[in-house]
């Protein structure tokens, strides 16, 4: 939160901000440049709000008549004064709004094969499970899942509008059921770690099962489901009737956990083309038999990941440091080259520590970023500390360009190596 006046009322430029409480009479440009402060595009951000305390209605009726373009004759007693624009549409126009995109969501989940009403009108488990049946509607593939948050939103930009309506209770319980269905969804994609996915999918496997009564009198088996391996995954997957909404929370926490290990190490592009290919086969059909081959598939992948976070360990190295290595070495190598060039990027890795600590934000300016150009090059040519011998003049300047373009797209990501970071 910032309380401004003067300067950053008129000139601040943060697209994410949201809301503005006014509290000072403001009129004419310096109302209208305030309040698109607040006005500004943003990823996730579907309006402005702005709450006024000390009543510039008037005001704002007259700016927007001066500042809007508004063409035509001026009021009766002045024709050179512009009629005044009202910004507030009528409450009836509001609500009717809101109506008509609650009522786009509910067809939507119709053709889907789901009622809202089920959300509405059932409680405890059986709510629950409504809830998951909706999202198993939703998650037919990316393209359904994307349409349904984008009325979702609809939905929440219109209801916002009508807050100080009164007739907007009338559609409070429709408006709670569709968020909690948005909030959901979003929920499933939280988390990123591998063990993380398997826990949250034996979930949302749990709660889609429907449980029977015990007939022998035999206590429930208890067990840590940090241990739950692939194979029980799977079986767990076959008996679950919620398969769209599994495999698209594996889908989407694969991608967050693919973005992460982009960021640290960009020579993994292989798979995040895999899994590209996987999720354009999803989305081209929408049988059992695709989302069954897409779980699959994607269970493969996440396996794979598993196994690549863990090769620094295997290769003796961070995992900032084993992203220098891959940008270094290079097809047929000997084994005691391989070795030379974990030396390196070890030894790399430290200096670029050490001068990014000292050269605070070196990105700024030509001659920091040349400056730590400079070092890398350096290092790399040294005969102590450098590259192998097999390795051409040509190739060791290329690869301190890679090597430099890498610590620049960190600075930029804010992932830099090490304690840098912290």
């Amino acid at each position: 939160m910032a309380i401004v006046c003067a300067m950053w009322l008129t000139g601040f430029d943060v697209p994410s901000l949201s809301t503005l409480y006014l509290d000072k009479p403001l009129k004419a440009h310096t109302l209208m440049q305030a309040i698109a402060r607040a006005n500004r595009i943003y990823e996730g951000k579907n309006n402005g709000l702005i709450v006024d305390y000390c009543g510039i209605l008037k005001n704002l009726r007259k700016a927007l008549a001066t500042f809007a373009g508004h063409q035509g004759p001026g009021n009766v007693d002045d024709p050179n004064v512009p009629p005044e624009i009202d910004p507030i549409r009528p409450e009836e126009e509001l609500l009717a709004d809101l109506e008509e995109a609650i009522e786009a969501v509910k067809a939507f989940l119709k053709a889907q094969g789901f009622r809202l009403e089920d959300v509405l009108e059932k409680t405890g488990f059986e709510r629950n499970k409504a809830i998951i049946d909706a999202k198993e509607a939703v998650n037919q593939n990316d393209e359904s899942r994307k349409r349904f948050q984008i009325i979702c939103r609809e939905v929440f930009k219109k209801f916002k509008a009508c807050l100080t309506i009164k007739g907007i209770n009338v559609f409070r319980h429709d408006y709670d059921a569709i968020n909690v269905i948005y909030k959901s969804l979003q929920e499933d994609v939280e988390k990123a770690d591998i063990w993380d996915i398997i826990q949250a999918l034996h979930k949302i496997i749990d709660e889609s099962v429907e449980p029977k009564e015990v007939k022998d009198g035999s206590p429930d088996r208890l067990y840590d489901i940090s241990q739950i391996d692939f194979d029980r995954l799977r079986k767990e997957f076959e008996r679950s009737p919620a398969k769209n909404t599994v495999t698209h929370s594996l889908k989407d926490m694969i991608e967050m956990k693919l973005q992460k290990m982009l960021a640290q190490n960009p020579m993994r592009t292989d798979f995040q083309k895999h899994y590209e290919e996987i999720i354009a086969g999803y989305n081209s059909e929408k049988d059992q038999a695709t989302i069954e081959r897409t779980f699959e598939e994607l269970l493969k992948l996440a396996g794979s990941l598993s196994d690549e976070e863990k090769r620094a360990v295997r290769e003796g190295l961070s995992e900032d440091s084993l992203a220098l290595f891959d940008l270094l070495v290079k097809p047929e190598l000997t084994k005691q080259e391989i070795s030379r060039i974990k030396k390196v990027a070890q030894g790399l890795l430290d200096i670029l520590n050490a001068e990014v600590s000292r050269i605070q934000d070196f990105t700024a300016k030509q001659a920091t970023r040349d400056e730590i150009k400079i070092k890398i090059k350096d290092y790399l040519w040294d005969d102590k500390t450098g590259l192998p011998e097999s390795f051409e003049p040509e190739e060791i300047e290329e690869k301190a360009d890679v090597i430099f373009a890498h610590v620049l797209m960190g600075a930029k990501r804010d992932t830099l190596p090490g304690h840098v970071r912290e």
